[in-house]
């Protein structure tokens, strides 16, 4: 009797064991997704590696004209894109635009499913300590456009009108720094794209929107310069391009060919395609 206790004893542990054994099993699929998350995190990190894998994997706000906007063809095109194309020509690889979700941009970059930032992208604090920037290479501003009728001769006046701009834009940080956005802050709708921005300017939803200068005065002119400019702004604002922070091997190189794409009259001709003028910035 005590031997068929004993088995029966010993069955059960074996079940038991055998149920633990399975509950482990289960969690083994939780074991691979973080085994394919760091695979996935694997991404390419320096020079060689963008070499190895021939591609610069570019991350945009497709919707960023004209540094990077999709044209009538639904063709991403854009003074970004030009430069990229040239930088990634002088690097030996091949530039491949990653629309992304701007907002997230940051998170899409550290996951590494982007190599870098490029589309107009300002030069701030926060992006200096979170990410490894390129030299400045356009020089751009943060202006206040009006709709009819509207005319702004102070930044205090703004506190009398609806305002729009982008979520997560250099327009929105630099509105968030100046002293004035404590007073405007109730007035200011954030938008996911400037495209809405302006949409909701045509139908005059919005009095006034603080745009980049670049992005404002090109959308203006497709429109036959519908809205006015204000005489008051926000100053400049340099862009750069945004790297994973550890990736400076990758930055300075890609430092050194846009200096090559300046040096060879090449970046000058892609910007007076797009703007009229050379507006890149020299050493």
């Amino acid at each position: 009797m005590k031997k068929t206790l004993s088995v029966l004893l010993a069955a059960a542990l074996a079940l038991s064991f055998t149920a633990c054994g399975s509950s482990a099993s289960s969690a083994a699929p939780g074991a691979e997704s973080a085994s394919s998350a760091s695979s996935a995190s694997s991404y390419a990190t320096t020079l060689a590696d963008i070499k190895e894998k021939g591609q610069l994997i570019v991350g945009l706000d497709d919707t960023f004209a004209p540094m990077g906007f999709r044209d009538e063809s639904n063709n991403i095109v854009g003074f970004d894109i030009d430069l990229a194309t040239a930088v990634c020509k002088e690097l030996g690889v091949e530039p491949v635009f990653q629309p992304i979700d701007w907002d997230a941009k940051e998170l899409e970059l550290s996951t590494g499913k982007i190599d870098c930032i490029w589309n107009g992208m300002s030069i701030t604090p926060e992006r200096e300590a979170d990410m490894s920037l390129s030299k400045p290479y356009l020089n751009n501003k943060i202006i206040i456009m009006t709709n009819k009728g509207v005319t702004i001769s102070s930044k205090e006046e703004l506190a009398n009108y609806n305002l729009g701009t982008q979520a997560d834009s250099s327009a929105l940080e630099t509105l968030k720094a100046d002293p004035i956005y404590a007073k405007i802050e109730s007035k200011l709708t954030e938008y996911k794209t400037y495209d809405q921005v302006i949409m909701d300017m045509q139908t005059g939803r919005l009095d006034a929107m603080i745009v980049d200068e670049v992005l404002g005065q090109y959308k203006n002119a497709q429109l036959e310069n519908v809205f006015g400019v204000s005489e008051v702004d926000f100053g400049e604002d340099l862009y750069a391009i945004g790297f994973r922070k550890g990736d400076t091997e990758l930055t300075e190189a890609v430092n050194v060919a846009i200096k090559a794409c300046i040096d060879n009259g090449t970046a000058a001709e892609i910007s007076e395609k797009w703007f009229g003028t050379d507006i890149l910035v020299k050493e």
